[in-house]
């Protein structure tokens, strides 16, 4: 493997990374990066206390944060890596975006978009899930178990 070139895992691991950090200030424990050709160009964590914004997923940052990157609103040459299946919202802005390809650690199955009956996600989104997902797990674990 060259420098340049990563894996599935080594992209997830720096989503984990955010992950840990949205931990550490008491956020949900959710990291996100979105990659294009073997790049990362976006990254970010939950951030909704921080900003007092439900809306401040880190999925939703981290394309915000792409968009600007490639200086343009599709993300169609993109993966999103992120430790917990997106919900409906964050799905909903991943199909506008067209985005290429979604990974996701961990399943969501109190709020995740599969839950949903219809097809959320772009036609064109390639989908993997599971990487990493005992690491995502555990530490959504950690957190809630923080908190009661």
């Amino acid at each position: 493997m060259s420098l340049s070139i990563h894996s599935d895992e080594h992209y997830m691991k720096q989503a984990l990374k955010q992950a840990e950090m949205a931990y550490e200030k008491g956020e949900v424990p959710v990291g996100a990066v979105v990659v294009v050709e073997n790049t990362i160009i976006a990254k970010s964590h939950n951030m909704t206390e921080q900003l007092t914004d439900v809306t401040a997923h880190a999925e939703m940052l981290a394309i915000t944060a792409a968009f600007d990157a490639i200086g343009g609103k599709y993300l169609n040459e993109c993966t999103l890596y992120v430790t917990l299946e997106p919900c409906v919202m964050c799905a909903g802005a991943l199909f506008w975006a067209q985005l290429g390809r979604l990974v996701y650690a961990a399943e969501d199955p109190k709020r995740g978009f599969s839950l949903h009956p219809k097809k959320i996600l772009h036609p064109r989104t390639e989908t993997d899930h599971g990487l990493l997902k005992s690491q995502s797990e555990e530490l959504l674990r950690q957190f809630f178990a923080r908190l009661r």
